[in-house]
């Protein structure tokens, strides 16, 4: 029985295909290389607040409670911070005029976002009353509204972190406005979650200076009551409301300031 002999594949068609296999094969290869050396980015957060809000009072940080409404309630509003630290990567100073963008080392959030949000924790926890931004409140509850600008938000590795900020707090039910400027510098040392934890414990102070002047308002509000005018077309002008100073800085940060 005879059989029939299959042509053989010319033997450039076979080198041609052989070469694709390789070809293919390493890049591939080389893809899968480039994708595992790629670093992964870290995100770092301003929250977690608790420790060092305790740590800045000298207390315990407090627990989640229910139960009797507070005497009066804070409002803490968004936080502004300059355009050039507005984004999501660290921003860190390598001069007095330059700047470096670390495309890897990242916040959780945007870094107002982030103050705001730990200088709410902070507060509430010192003051042992409730944020109430953005919900429905009684009208006849005292409020004090706090307002941050925060002018200077730099990061210096290996050096320090420095929070520079104005900020007010206004009685809701009053004109009554104290304004007023934190600047605290933290040393840190080397690495991103030193320079990180230095501007925790730097907002911690800021923290601190602002819940020292919502209880003098409060203080302020209590030992000055409105009294009802007499209807008369020769009544007088209410008072101005008595605004306290600011409070001091503690001795540690009007150091490193």
């Amino acid at each position: 029985m005879m059989l029939a002999r299959l042509p053989r594949p010319p033997r450039a068609l076979v080198r041609g295909a052989v070469r694709g296999v390789v070809y293919g094969g390493a890049l591939a290869a080389a893809l899968a290389i480039a994708a595992c050396s790629t670093p992964s980015s870290r995100f770092y957060t301003l929250g977690g607040a608790d420790s060092a809000g305790a740590a800045a009072t000298g207390g315990t940080p407090a627990v989640a409670r229910t139960g009797v409404a507070p005497a009066w309630l804070i409002e803490v509003a968004p936080v502004n911070v300059p355009p050039q630290v507005a984004r999501n990567q660290l921003v860190v100073q390598t001069g007095p005029t330059q700047v470096q963008l670390l495309e890897q080392e990242r916040w959780a959030s945007l870094p107002g976002d982030e103050i705001r949000r730990a200088l709410s924790t902070n507060l509430t926890q010192q003051l042992g009353t409730i944020d109430a931004f953005g919900t429905a409140r009684p009208d006849d509850v005292a409020v004090y509204r706090i307002a941050m600008n925060v002018q200077r938000f730099e990061s210096w590795p290996g050096s320090h972190a420095l929070l520079d900020a104005v900020w007010s707090v206004r009685a809701v039910r009053s004109n009554a406005v104290m304004t007023c400027r934190s600047v605290v510098s933290e040393t840190v040392g080397g690495g991103y979650d030193a320079l990180v934890d230095g501007h925790r414990r730097a907002l911690a102070e800021v923290s601190t200076q602002i819940a020292a002047g919502v209880r003098a308002m409060a203080a302020a509000a209590v030992s000055t009551p409105a009294t009802p005018g007499k209807a008369s077309s020769s009544a007088r002008p209410a008072a101005a409301p008595v605004v306290p100073p600011c409070p001091a800085a503690s001795p540690a940060a009007a150091a490193g300031a």
